[in-house]
């Protein structure tokens, strides 16, 4: 195999190890949301008091102001999530060219 080849594969691999972070950082990010999305709807259906956790500590809450704080979270990760897609589709576009490139110089 040429020097070519093996420069094409070695970048193929650490292109698909970065793609796998994603991934990971996807699927952390999915759970996040989905657990904002749970606590929003627990709260909208809460009566009386609520309370959130900070640093260990449980404090007395209004109500509104974690919704608020939970819609801004849920904003942030979405944001993160589609700017993770992008990198995801430029990456697969990127393994994909790779590909070709090596199987070609191995010919």
């Amino acid at each position: 195999m040429d020097k070519d080849a093996e420069k094409r594969i070695e970048e193929l691999q650490i292109t698909e190890q970065q793609l796998q972070g994603i991934y990971m950082e996807k699927q952390t990010l999915q759970i996040e949301l989905n657990e904002s999305l749970n606590a929003i709807e627990e709260l909208k259906k809460a009566q009386g008091e609520v309370y959130k956790i900070l640093g260990g500590v449980m404090l007395k809450s209004d109500k509104e102001t974690l919704i608020k704080e939970l819609e801004e979270k849920k904003k942030i990760i979405e944001l993160r999530i589609n700017s993770l897609d992008k990198q995801e589709k430029n990456f697969e576009e990127k393994m994909s060219k790779l590909r070709k490139e090596a199987q070609n110089s191995v010919k």
